[in-house]
């Protein structure tokens, strides 16, 4: 898997770490305290979206919320900051496969939908910030998953071209923007994305229960 790669690049949510889990209840209570409903297809609405993308979804979806974009940024950021500092855990095997990219030199990024605060904060309490040369949000580029744009900026902070890096991925809509990247993608296992383990499998390069599976060669290898 890692064979001629320069450069590994993870998504954060569901990839990294185990934090999926906050989302739904996040959206959840905040539907509630506005009385707000959510349509069908709501979650695939949202799949892959930055969290500016993700706000701006839910002013147009929901006239009756008389706010702004960075209104609803700093709720959920108040809401979902103390989570991340406390009750987030690194996918079983992360902490180990951090370790073995830093001593065989592989460079390592952070590209993921999230908002910078909140990814900061994940990545101190974690403690493993010291692995990550580029961490970029797509907030910062032109478009959020499956546009590749975050992935290429975080290939280009590290001065790797994008066939020489590899990717991990929880959800399809990131998988393609790894994809459109020109970038080979490794899918994650994920409680949430569980259904869509399928169309993950379809779309990724490899797929991962956990990251013990890199070390012991017992991924699987997709699309053959």
């Amino acid at each position: 898997m890692l064979e001629n790669k320069k450069a590994v690049i993870f998504d954060l949510d569901g990839s990294l770490v185990d934090s999926m889990w906050i989302w739904p209840e996040v959206d959840n209570l905040y539907m509630k305290k506005y009385n707000l409903e959510a349509p069908e297809n709501f979650e695939k609405g949202i799949e892959g979206k930055s969290y500016t993308e993700t706000a701006q979804y839910f002013l147009t979806t929901f006239p009756s919320l008389n706010c702004t974009v960075d209104d609803v940024h700093r709720e959920w950021t108040k809401m979902t900051i103390n989570l991340y500092r406390t009750k987030v855990p690194l996918k079983p095997g992360a902490s180990e496969f951090l370790e073995n990219l830093k001593t065989t030199g592989i460079l390592m990024g952070i590209a993921t939908s999230n908002g910078r605060e909140l990814v900061e904060e994940a990545l101190k309490a974690l403690h493993i910030r010291e692995y990550f040369t580029s961490v970029r949000t797509a907030c910062e580029v032109a478009a959020g998953k499956p546009a590749p744009d975050v992935y290429l900026k975080v290939a280009e902070d590290l001065h790797v071209h994008p066939e020489s890096c590899l990717v991990f991925e929880d959800i399809p809509k990131g998988i393609e923007a790894g994809k459109n990247a020109g970038m080979t993608v490794c899918a994650v296992d994920d409680l949430f994305s569980k259904p869509d383990e399928e169309e993950k499998r379809r779309l990724a390069d490899y797929f991962i229960r956990d990251y013990y599976d890199i070390r012991n060669s017992t991924y699987d290898i997709c699309g053959v």
